[in-house]
């Protein structure tokens, strides 16, 4: 039943009792402290950084921005949604270049600081010789490459790479491990948990990569204080019969499933260059924002093709240049806005330029160069040069994200619908059309 309307957001005289209507921006004089704008962790911090949301993400997406809020700015409106159609994703997608990266922009920073990128980095504790038949891998024993098969990484070796990764800037360390499924793998998971436990109590956020999981094993990660687990779709449920056929879609889904049954956030996301098409692209983001919640962080991966590899033999197909990746991750931005979108594998292979238009799009995460754990560090260096150049500065770990500057500063229009009502959106008309469902 239709309880109420409200046309032109954020206009609180027009408002009825359903809908509650408000900015952030302190009236009378008053302090932000003293305004109740209910999103704010209440964990000191520097004023020169500002405020900072709740770190957890379940939190954070439930409480200070659930699915009942609209928000407008510059033109805009964007919602928490899980009910987008592929139609929706593809008229976004497709929309012009200029436009697309416009609005995704403008999305993100009503609920991001721009300034704020996470850097995280990846370790491969398992290298080589998998089972799975993935035909971009490097690492699966179907693929003959120059990666070999290597033992499963101490616990000591692991710990002092988490060291230096936190001293060369990474708040994020994962952990990545070349098999299908941890399994009935006792003894290598008792000393995975050992390794979490220990990053863990090095002050950085812990993410891992271990294949499939069960619902028992992935509340034994989260006891042990791991942050994130990982888990790629990769491409579209139409496409990834052609990429991989010894792990089915339904059962990354439930691997999916067991992670955020657990408690634990959410890394999922896929990779551009696997011979897929457009419609794949939108198909696998309309897997991502139609899940039950919405991925903490979603990896936007460019093929790096490697000799050996049926997709790295293959010249048919195109190469992913910086106008697909922008467009991915502009499109992921807009209809996922609260989550992380991280520039991942094929990052290096972008000029400085083209990574800034990926970061414009709505790109808020990075892996460090694939040489950070090394002592002597180019790559690094060349990421912290980048920051500097482009006035970024690193999300600590352990914290939630800096609140937009365009909320605190009040540009952000804020419609909260009482009782987790249903939103109607006319983009045609002016203003928004908001109709509470009782």
């Amino acid at each position: 039943m239709l309880a109420s309307t409200l046309r032109g957001v954020a206009r609180p005289a027009r408002a009825t009792p359903f809908i509650r209507c408000f900015s952030s921006t302190p009236a009378g004089g008053r302090s932000l402290s003293s305004v109740p704008v209910e999103t704010y962790s209440p964990e000191a911090e520097p004023a020169d950084l500002g405020a900072r949301h709740a770190n957890d993400y379940n939190v954070r997406t439930s409480s200070t921005q659930p699915s009942d809020e609209l928000r407008s700015m510059g033109g805009y409106t964007s919602s928490i949604r899980h009910d987008w159609t592929k139609d929706e994703i593809a008229e976004i997608y497709n929309s012009p270049f200029h436009e697309l990266m416009h609005r995704a922009g403008v999305v993100h920073r009503m609920y991001w600081n721009p300034a704020e990128v996470q850097q995280c980095t990846l370790l491969s504790i398992k290298t080589g010789g998998c089972t799975e038949d993935c035909k971009y891998c490097s690492q699966s024993q179907y693929n003959k490459t120059f990666v070999k098969p290597t033992p499963t990484m101490k616990v000591q070796e692991v710990l002092e790479a988490a060291k230096r990764a936190k001293e060369a800037g990474s708040t994020r360390f994962c952990m990545g491990a070349a098999w299908r499924e941890l399994g009935g793998k006792k003894n290598a998971f008792k000393h995975i948990l050992s390794m979490v436990e220990g990053v863990n109590k090095e002050g950085l956020e812990v993410c891992a990569t271990l294949g499939m999981l069960n619902a028992e094993q992935a509340k034994q990660l989260k006891a042990a204080g791991l942050t994130a687990y990982n888990h790629n779709l990769d491409t579209s449920p139409e496409h990834y019969p052609k990429v991989i056929t010894t792990r089915t879609y339904e059962e990354r889904l439930e691997t999916i499933a067991n992670v955020r049954d657990a408690g634990l956030s959410v890394c999922c996301g896929g990779i551009l260059g696997l011979g897929e098409k457009d419609t794949d692209r939108v198909g696998l983001l309309h897997v991502l924002s139609t899940l039950p919640q919405h991925p903490e962080s979603v990896p936007v991966n460019a093929l790096v093709s490697v000799e050996g590899t049926p997709l790295g033999d293959d010249e048919d197909i195109d190469a992913v240049d910086a106008f697909d990746m922008s467009r991915m991750i502009a499109t992921a931005r807009i209809v996922m806005p609260r989550t992380m979108v991280r520039l991942s594998a094929g990052r290096l292979s972008f000029s400085d330029a083209e990574q800034y238009m990926m970061f414009s799009a709505g790109a808020n995460s990075i892996f460090n160069g694939d040489k950070l754990l090394t002592a002597d560090n180019p790559a690094f260096n060349e990421d912290e040069r980048l920051f500097s150049k482009l006035g970024f500065k690193g999300k600590p770990a352990h914290r939630g994200p800096l609140v937009s500057p365009d909320e605190l500063g009040g540009n952000v229009e804020i419609t909260r619908v009482e009782g987790g009502g249903g939103y109607e959106v006319n983009t045609e008309s002016q203003g928004v059309k908001v109709t509470h469902v009782s």
